[in-house]
């Protein structure tokens, strides 16, 4: 279940330079990229994705290499295993909610049918509770619905581990609470490794993983062991 990663990116615009240069390895079923906004957490984040090719380093989910520039190794996000939940979560505002779950599911240039729905997303639908609202449009469905629709999808297609982009921050605060409890509590039920960056201590606190810290583009510190209930940790994280 390790994630390794060790990359160096050097990104420009006009007079302005960042230098992304971060190296960690976990084993925890929780792992929380911490840090500022402009830290660099969302490009490690796209990076692990395949949609930022690093300049140096390697990506490794579960033993699999997903990208090693010594070797030239650099697999489509479509090869990745990995489920990515943007934070505005990026829904198909011309789908149902049963079609979007079963968006990912199909090949081919049409959308999933509305009258069809195979076992996979009846079991997601039953699964975050999303059935009485299966033909539903997501502008017809609060944010909280919104949120366990997008992990649906995500997880329909069987992913190594689930990447979060700032999954609370799109929320009202009255419901940020609750779906960071959700969140932790489906993690477990269904034994999901998630990597989750957020700027919010709140986030970290709730999520309780292996917390790193990212500040200007490198590690900052390893900000807090994992909980007992989060899964191993190694503690080979490579000084910056």
């Amino acid at each position: 279940m390790t994630v390794d990663v060790a990359i160096v990116k050097e990104l420009s615009a006009d007079d302005r330079r960042f230098t992304l240069d971060v190296a960690f390895s976990s084993d925890s079923r929780r792992i929380v990229l911490f840090g500022p906004s402009g830290a660099g957490k969302s490009l490690t984040l796209r990076a692990i994705a395949g949609l930022l090719t690093p300049d140096a380093g390697h990506i490794r989910v579960r033993n699999r290499v997903l990208f090693d520039a010594s070797t030239g190794v650099d697999l489509a996000p479509r090869h990745r295993q990995v489920a990515y939940l943007f934070q505005d979560y990026a829904l198909f505002p011309h789908l149902t909610v049963a079609q979007n779950i079963g968006f990912g599911l199909t090949s081919g240039l049409l959308n999933p049918s509305r009258r069809e729905r195979g076992r996979a997303v009846a079991h997601w639908l039953d699964t975050f509770e999303l059935r009485g609202i299966a033909d539903s449009y997501p502008a017809r469905i609060s944010g909280g619905q919104r949120q366990r629709v997008a992990l649906a999808r995500a997880l329909a297609s069987e992913p190594g581990i689930v990447l979060l982009d700032e999954p609370f921050a799109a929320l009202d605060p009255a419901l940020r609470g609750r779906m960071r409890r959700e969140l932790r509590e489906l993690q477990a039920r269904l034994d999901l490794q998630l990597l989750v960056i957020t700027h919010d201590p709140d986030d970290v606190d709730a999520l309780d993983g292996h917390t790193i810290e990212i500040r200007d583009g490198r590690l900052w510190e390893d900000a807090r062991p994992p909980a007992r209930d989060a899964g191993p940790l190694r503690t080979d994280i490579e000084p910056q």
